[in-house]
């Protein structure tokens, strides 16, 4: 419905001095149907110059209240605080069951040249912490040995989830939570992970193996056996024993603190001689037939 604008009234005091009289009754604006209203600068509730212009459609701050702009932040009043979520000792944090326990469970990658340290915090549940345990040492078992650092490394990683694995022990089963608690999968011992132990199992008792059956030569006595595996001018002497098929000279004597090797006629039998000249050591074998 199209109203028409009413006319201002007159002014009956209009014989009267300046700033006598009713004050000027202020008449809104109209416009056509279908057309936005302009507003007015200065009045109450209206934009100022200069302040960004309010959207039409958007609804619009009450009076003396000051409408958030794009760069400002809209604080709560006094009282009122945003809700944060608070963490809750005693739940697990994968799956939220419960009774739990804090726990920090490590595995490690071996990369020829560079290493990469894994761990893994809790709280845990008794099901996740054990899931945790099995799955983090069954790919160290695999992942750890490829360095020669990570070789040194690994064992003392894996032996760290003991401690662990203990503590997730000694929980009761745990109190369903909201979310789905992990797989512990099968025990690390039947695991085909677990054969990866034999590698630095056999490399370590070569070792030990090797050094028990063989003496070094600074340690042999007259009457002991030696091989020769180098050559004449670079040799790599190893002492073993005489019943041995490889074993080619017999020690006839042997002199400390000299690589004189003149000295060796003195034995009977002599045919060769081998000198060690060290930095604090030197001693020279004499050696006969076998």
């Amino acid at each position: 419905m199209t109203t028409s604008p009413p006319q201002p009234p007159q002014n009956p005091y209009g014989a009267q001095p300046g700033n006598y009289g009713p004050p000027q009754e202020q008449f809104p604006q109209y416009t056509q149907p279908g057309q936005p209203a302009q507003p007015q600068y200065g009045q109450p509730g209206q934009p100022q110059p200069g302040q960004p212009q309010p959207q039409y459609g958007q609804p619009q701050a009450p009076y003396g209240q000051q409408q958030p702009g794009p760069y400002q932040q809209q604080f709560p009043q006094q009282g009122q605080f945003p809700q944060q979520a608070q963490f809750q000792p005693g739940t697990c944090r994968f799956c939220g069951g419960f009774p739990a326990v804090d726990a920090t469970v490590r595995g490690h990658q071996g990369m020829l040249i560079v290493m990469r340290w894994l761990k893994l915090t809790g709280p845990f549940c008794k099901t996740c912490g054990t899931a945790t345990v099995r799955d983090m040492t069954a790919k160290t078992m695999v992942q750890g040995w490829w360095g020669i650092g990570s070789a040194i490394v690994t064992p003392f990683v894996m032996l760290s989830n003991i401690g662990p694995a203990q503590k997730f022990k000694q929980l009761p089963e745990p109190q369903p939570g909201p979310g789905r608690p992990m797989d512990p999968g099968k025990p690390l011992f039947k695991r085909p992970q677990v054969f990866m132990l034999l590698i630095p199992i056999a490399i370590i008792a070569a070792i030990v193996i090797g050094n028990i059956t063989t003496t070094s030569t600074s340690e042999a006595a007259v009457g002991q056996c030696v091989v020769n595996n180098g050559t004449d001018d670079n040799p790599k002497v190893k002492v073993l024993d005489c019943s041995k098929s490889e074993a080619q000279y017999r020690i006839v004597g042997k002199l400390d603190n000299t690589t004189d090797d003149s000295r060796c006629e003195q034995f009977p039998g002599y045919e060769a001689s081998y000198t060690v000249r060290e930095r604090y050591t030197r001693y020279t074998l004499c050696l006969g037939s076998k």
